[in-house]
């Protein structure tokens, strides 16, 4: 059994997780992976369909795994499969397939902790973001938030400034290394 701590940069689109990810990586001198669905947009020319989401899934695996294979104390995931399944309920109702949602659960549970991004940054505009407005920014912060909860996953919120994220984030890191 590995040592490596998996920590899931957690929250809804616009929320620093892509930033975070990196300079907890860079900080720590460990690996992390990239959110996959967005090399997957940017190679099918920015589309997406349900018939797509089985790809999606085995390719965040495969970049979470790949990352973890290299680290030593810890690897930092830029997303991780329960988003995967928040994604694909949001926009594509009903067509998650069975097994990402049932391998969502299980992987979930191999995370040392979660960093929940709050969505208190500024909105940036992105060809794959969906919810520029308030209400649909809380209504993403209510689902991912109450993702973490029901399942009582461990969890740190990561709110305020970049420089505040950034230091809440290396202490939460630094208590479960």
């Amino acid at each position: 059994m590995s040592d490596v701590r998996r920590i899931a940069l957690f929250g809804p689109e616009c929320t620093g997780k892509t930033t975070l990810a990196s300079r907890l990586a860079a900080h720590f001198g460990e690996p992390w992976s990239a959110e996959y669905v967005r090399q997957f947009w940017d190679e099918h020319s920015g589309v997406i369909t349900a018939a797509d989401l089985d790809a999606v899934a085995r390719g965040q695996m495969a970049n979470e795994d790949a990352a973890a294979a290299r680290a030593r104390r810890a690897v930092f995931c830029d997303t991780e499969l329960l988003t995967c399944t928040l994604w694909d309920d949001l926009l594509f109702p009903g067509a998650c397939p069975p097994w990402v949602r049932a391998e969502a659960e299980r992987r979930a549970r191999a995370f040392t902790l979660y960093l929940f991004c709050d969505t208190d940054l500024p909105w940036r505009p992105d060809p794959q973001r969906c919810y520029p407005d308030p209400a649909g920014r809380a209504m993403c912060r209510r689902l991912w938030r109450e993702t973490l909860a029901t399942r009582a996953l461990p969890c740190v919120e990561i709110s305020g400034s970049w420089d505040e994220r950034e230091a809440r984030a290396i202490a939460a890191v630094t208590a479960v290394l």
